[in-house]
């Protein structure tokens, strides 16, 4: 017999209690334990317990919980049904499971026992990955601090709720999760607090289908630190800070996404008023999808074409208020609302906006790199694309944010493929864990070793943010190019990969992947979404592959120099040893020159038969998307390499994180095996020694794989997946979820009567 209930301690005398009916009276030796703490450390506390049936018998006892140990309490009952009654002696909330002990020791072993194989230090891996012990510290100061309000966790499962109850739950929560990140001791700056806090970090443990004020802190606040005039900060960023207003971005609209030039809201200047005129010409130009305008913002950034004296400058950002502050209610000549149901972040209120003579002071218009004078006169900037900042910033942030993602799916893949037993590899032999399949580790392996490459891809794009916006008005204009190329380039590989291997490691989960428990539908939805929003991936991908057929005709820089290097590339013999980790960059690295090259050549060709060059660029733009994606991959492959060999860990950490390494190289290859052949050197002979290879890095990368994705250190409030708990108790909170489904409050549900009785006795 299986129970599984929920303990919970009141405020003033300190008494946890549960009602329990038994099936039948038993004499049960049960297993109890703490589940609360997703960490695989838990904290040791003491109880009392006592027991009591309806005679008001009771049986007392103490015990202590030791972390991750089972523990079995004995005990008789006589009469059904009764209550158990828990005082602790500790100031902890915790779920308890009560399981028969054979089977609830065999389950818990299994995740333990892997843990044993264990050859490295965890510890260097999670430091790793958060950038430094510091960081590691200071993450999971956070998340104890956030995770310790109950005011933040679920009344009822979110998933039971209709889509209005939804949003207010979670804007109540997202409110109060605001003002928790303020309260934060120990942070390393409110900035990056309330940026781990929007993202797939501890704000999802809180926040699980999205939050209404993330693109308030992504996007909004952001652009007015980055486009507006020091007067404009003063005026507007402290308000935004402190959330005395709340903002989106306002770009996309209906008819129109990442094609800039092709928005249609204006903003046409009125000397005599020095006010700028809002208009919403077509149904088209509707703002569509910003989050959080539907139902939350009362202001946002608005792109809009800037018409002065005339002429139309292009698009510009305004300052709008849409709502008053007081009362909420729209303002004259805004038509704004909510978009509806989506496949995923149903509760980031995204919305549409339209203006009808909607008026708005010069001022609004965020002039840090270009202006409007009081008579009209327009002043351009510098440069054309100091204004893509914010942009770019997104980007950054959601390579990041997406591997985290990653990091989630994999770790409930793994975990799940320990625990679950299937079939047999030995007729007659014990059903076997599903990991030990070569087909189940080809599935979850090589997403293991992306989330290092694409981590450390992360790592490298925001130190160039970093570098490039931290010089103010002395920026290296030259490094802006590369910057959006790379932003857009690692935004578009990290979301198409991510989204297919999240997809892949849900599969292998099988059919309790579908659940939306596994939290696999949550994780891929969410991915699915950033493989369009902040620009759509093709379109990244034509603009990555502009950079780099201008960079091949007037020579490479930076992390497309190798364009420079067109003879040398050409006359060079491959030769060298296909495990060697260099060697594979060096074959990644002629095979993006190889498909830069086949793309500009297939230009040259059409131009020179005399086609006008658009439309070229069109009949090529395949070719270009494949050079695009080859010189990203390239990319990450270089970094990985330059990080492996700059990091100062231990050997066994090391041998580690280079079979890792190795695999990503190797599975890329074999992934993209045709254009490896085509224009990296490779041979026949080489595939196949490559896929020896592949069969032979999951075999070292087996013993330590649950400790790889342990390394991960994602608690499990944030993973919020019954397949990937800490602990392996897959089946009972499998069962324990079900149980809490609404329908099965009741044994007869009351559409029996209404509906399906009658049905039944018409007679068809």
């Amino acid at each position: 017999m299986i129970i599984g209930f929920n303990c919970q301690q009141t405020k003033d005398i300190g008494i946890m209690k549960t009602t329990i009916k038994l099936r039948k009276p038993s004499l049960e030796a049960g297993v109890i334990r703490p589940v609360e703490d997703g960490n695989i450390n838990l904290v040791n506390m003491d109880f009392e317990f006592s027991v009591k049936n309806n005679k008001k018998n009771e049986i007392r006892g103490k015990h202590s919980l030791k972390a991750t140990e089972c523990h079995t309490i004995t005990f008789s009952v006589s009469e059904n049904p009764y209550r158990r009654s828990f005082k602790l002696l500790s100031t902890k909330m915790w779920n308890f499971v009560f399981l028969p002990e054979d089977l609830s020791r065999r389950i818990m072993s299994i995740l333990q026992e892997e843990r044993k194989n264990c050859t490295f230090n965890r510890l260097e891996i999670t430091n790793l990955l958060d950038g430094s012990a510091k960081a590691t510290e200071n993450r999971r100061e956070l998340e104890r601090f956030i995770l310790s309000f109950p005011e933040l966790q679920d009344k009822i499962p979110i998933d039971y709720l209709s889509h209005e109850d939804r949003y207010a739950e979670e804007l109540r929560k997202a409110c109060l999760l605001i003002r928790k990140g303020f309260e934060a001791p120990g942070n390393d700056g409110q900035a990056n607090t309330m940026r781990y806090l929007m993202g797939a970090g501890v704000g999802s443990a809180v926040l699980k289908e999205g939050n209404p004020l993330a693109v308030h802190f992504v996007m909004f606040v952001p652009t007015i630190m980055n486009q507006g005039t020091p007067e404009q900060q003063m005026e507007w960023l402290s308000k935004a800070w402190n959330c005395e207003i709340v903002g989106t971005y306002a770009q996309t609209e209906l008819g129109h996404g990442t094609f800039l030039r092709g928005l249609e809201t204006t903003a046409t200047y009125d000397p005599t008023t020095e006010d700028f005129v809002l208009n919403t010409p077509t149904v088209t130009a509707y703002k569509w999808w910003p989050g959080g305008l539907g139902k939350t913002a009362n202001h946002a950034v608005v792109m809009a074409q800037l018409w002065t004296k005339g002429k139309c400058h292009g698009p510009h950002p305004f300052l709008v208020q849409l709502r008053d502050t007081d009362t909420h209610e729209p303002l004259s000549g805004i038509d704004v609302g909510e978009i509806g149901p989506k496949m995923g972040l149903n509760t980031n209120d995204n919305g549409y906006l339209g203006f009808k003579s909607h008026r708005i002071p010069r001022t609004a218009m965020l002039m840090k790199y270009s202006q409007v004078l009081p008579d009209g006169t327009y002043v351009k900037p510098a440069h054309s694309k100091l204004s893509y900042g914010t942009m770019v910033f997104v980007r950054v942030v959601i390579v990041s944010d997406a591997c985290q993602q990653l990091m989630k799916a994999a770790t409930i893949a793994v975990r799940y493929s320990c625990v679950r037993k299937q079939s047999e590899l030995i007729p007659g032999e014990p059903e076997p864990q599903i990991i030990e399949y070569q087909a189940q580790q080809a599935k979850i392996f090589p997403p293991v070793a992306a989330c290092f490459a694409l981590k450390f891809a992360a790592f490298y794009i925001i130190d160039l943010y970093q570098e490039t916006t931290q010089r103010g008005e002395e920026i290296d204009l030259d490094l802006l190019p590369e910057l959006h190329a790379l932003s857009c380039g690692l935004k578009a590989l990290s979301t198409t990969d991510i989204g297919q291997f999240v997809e892949v490691l849900r599969q292998s989960c099988g059919g309790h992947g579908y659940m939306s428990n596994s939290n696999f539908p949550r994780i891929y939805s969410q991915v699915q979404a950033a493989y369009t929003y902040e620009g759509e991936n093709t379109v990244l991908w034509l603009q990555v592959a502009r950079h780099l057929i201008k960079s091949y005709k007037n020579g490479g820089n930076y992390t497309s120099s190798y364009l420079s290097e067109k003879e040398i590339i050409r006359s060079q013999k491959l030769s060298g040893n296909i495990y060697d980790p260099y060697f594979l960059e060096t074959v990644f690295r002629r095979t993006a020159f190889g498909l830069v090259r086949r793309a500009a050549a297939e230009l040259d060709r059409l131009t020179a038969q005399g086609m006008n060059p658009h439309i070229a660029w069109n009949k090529a733009s395949v070719l270009l998307i494949d050079a695009a994606k080859g010189h990203s991959r390239y990319f990450v492959v270089h970094n990985f390499n330059e990080k492996v060999a700059s990091i100062k860990i231990s050997q066994a950490t090391r041998d580690v994180i280079c079979h890792l390494r190795d695999l990503y190289l190797v599975h890329g290859i074999l992934a993209y095996k045709g254009d490896f052949i085509m224009f990296g050197g490779l041979s026949d002979l080489d595939i196949v020694g490559l896929q020896s290879r592949q069969s032979y890095l999951f075999e070292q990368i087996r013993p330590n794989a649950v400790s790889i994705v342990d390394a991960f250190d994602i608690r499990d409030e944030i993973l919020n997946s019954t397949l990937g708990v800490a602990n392996g108790d897959v089946y009972n909170r499998l069962m324990e979820e079900a149980k809490n489904s609404p329908l099965n409050l009741t044994q007869v549900h009351s559409s029996f009567q209404n509906y399906l009785k009658p049905f039944m006795n018409a007679h068809l």
